[in-house]
This record gives structure tokens, C-alpha cells and sequence, in this order.
């Protein structure tokens, strides 16, 4: 019969936030697949956990999918762990669970500890709606399209970070976004957690004076709605009124709706609007 796979998270940083599943599934299958052997041995060891280990990491993962699939069609059941977290999650697991839904093979994803949520809670910022982006890229020239891409949208921006780059990912964020809330939480769940909430000027000073320890949970205010109108309107300052109601009636709208459409792009009344369209000889 043919085994399972499971995806198994495992403590961010406190041990006693692994679950009661993911325990016992730990207990049962035939082979753990971990991030780095030696860092998950501690932490079955704590468990008192006996299981025969292989790695499993960013470097061989494609070759190593390949080889578990063949060992679940086997028969085994076999768990994959990261270091800290949910596997899949800016760690090893996507690729083999492509690879499980192309083949048919059976698998199951346990919930678990994660610091992105915990620290989004933390952060005091909009919880409705994130956008996780995990490690930007070292080099400023891949980050900023990265970057531009996200720099008008209203959502929370989660990102980790290793505290050698901290300093220069803070100072390229102030740059290209400017000076927003940003919560920066290290060593979630730890002896030594720390949340700092400041804004990403103050940010910058802070970390030039204070060296950063541990990993981090870099949570970024998203581009606020006055920000946004803002920026769409001043699209428009290089058009006279009349302008922009000319140019919506030449891509096919009547003079009604031209005029509707312009008032919101530029935030004032539709009478004032109506006022500027009696300048200029319209087309009915």
C-alpha cells in the first residue's frame, strides 16, 4: 500500500508551540525529511523522538522530491520539517508538494506555528489584508522592481530578514517607499523576543546605533488610501479639466459619464466639473 507525506511545522522558537498532531505524526512516520539534520535532532531529541533523518533543503531539494515520492510509493510514510515553522514557507516544501498533486500521491499539511501571522498581530498594522514576500533579494537592482511592484498597495507588507543585511534592507525601504509604520519583531516565541514599532526614518538611526541580533519579522505599513487618491490625482495635473474630459470622450464616452469619470479622478464635485465643460465646444 502506498505510504503519505505529511508537511509538518515545527516551533519558531518556543518548543512548547508544537502541536499534539504534529507529535504524533512525528512518532509514526517511517523517515523525517528535515532542513538541517542536526538542528531538528534537537528538537526530537527534546520529544524523545527516534526516527531516521535525511536532509532535505533548498540545495538538493528538486533531486531528493524525486527520491521521497519513490519511498512514499513504497509504502513509507515519510514527514518534512524546516528549521523553524511551515515547511513550504520560504523553506523547502513547495517543490515536492507540486510534484505530489502531478502523481497522484497522497499528502497532508498540519497547521502550526508561523511567525508571520504572530507577528502581524504584534505589529498593530491593518491584519485585513498582508502581502508576505518572504526574503527580499541581496542586490538593490533585483529588489526594486520587487519593490515598485508593491509600493502602491494599500496591503501590509511581511517581510523576513537576517540581521547582517537588516541595516541596508531598512535603508532601501525608506528610500523607495518613504517614511512609513514599520514593526520589527525578532526572536518571536524566544527568551529574547523584541518588538520595536517605529517609522522606517527612525528605523534606520535606531539600527545604525544598535547592532541587530536574531532573526527578523519586518511588518510594513501599507500605502494609505489619502496617499493613494493623491498620487492618482496628481496623474492628472498635467491636463487642463477640459483636457480630461476630452480625452475620456474621445476613448468612446458620452459627455455625462466623461464628466462623472473626471470628477473622481480628480476628487472635486461634478457641478464644478460641469462648469469647465461649458469652456470648450463638446461633442454631444
Amino acid at each position: 500500500m502506498e505510504g503519505k507525506l505529511y508537511l509538518v511545522p515545527t516551533p519558531i522558537g518556543n518548543l512548547k508551540d508544537i502541536t499534539l498532531r504534529a507529535l504524533e505524526v512525528l512518532q509514526n512516520v517511517d523517515i523525517i525529511a528535515a532542513e538541517d539534520t542536526r538542528q531538528s535532532l534537537k528538537l526530537l531529541n527534546h520529544f524523545n523522538i527516534k526516527k531516521t533523518l535525511i536532509s532535505y533543503h533548498q540545495h538538493n531539494e528538486q533531486g531528493k522530491s524525486e527520491n521521497i515520492i519513490n519511498q512514499i510509493k513504497e509504502g513509507k510514510n515519510i514527514a518534512i520539517i524546516s528549521d523553524a515553522g511551515s515547511p513550504g514557507i520560504s523553506d523547502p516544501g513547495s517543490v515536492i508538494v507540486l510534484k505530489c498533486i502531478e502523481q497522484n500521491i497522497r499528502f497532508e499539511v498540519l497547521p502550526g506555528a508561523t511567525a508571520i501571522t504572530t507577528a502581524l498581530v504584534y505589529s498593530g498594522l491593518d491584519t485585513t489584508k498582508f502581502i508576505f514576500r518572504g526574503f527580499l533579494p541581496r542586490e538593490n537592482k533585483e529588489r526594486k522592481p520587487i519593490i515598485d511592484d508593491l509600493i502602491n498597495r494599500s496591503e501590509t507588507l511581511i517581510l523576513y530578514e537576517a540581521p547582517h543585511r537588516l541595516l541596508k534592507t531598512l535603508e532601501f525601504l525608506y528610500e523607495n517607499i518613504g517614511n512609513r509604520k514599520i514593526s520589527m519583531c525578532r526572536e518571536l516565541t524566544k527568551l529574547y523576543e523584541e518588538i520595536i514599532r517605529l517609522n522606517l526614518e527612525e528605523a534606520v538611526e535606531y539600527y545604525k546605533q544598535n547592532a541587530p541580533r536574531g532573526e527578523y519579522v519586518l511588518v510594513i505599513e501599507g500605502k494609505s488610501k489619502e496617499d493613494i487618491d493623491k498620487d492618482e490625482r496628481a496623474k492628472w495635473d498635467t491636463l487642463t479639466i477640459e483636457e480630461h474630459i476630452q480625452k475620456f470622450m474621445n476613448e468612446g464616452l458620452n459627455k455625462k459619464d466623461a464628466m462623472k469619470k473626471v470628477a473622481k479622478d480628480r476628487g472635486v464635485s461634478k457641478s464644478e466639473i460641469y462648469k469647465h465643460s461649458l469652456n470648450i465646444n463638446l461633442i454631444t
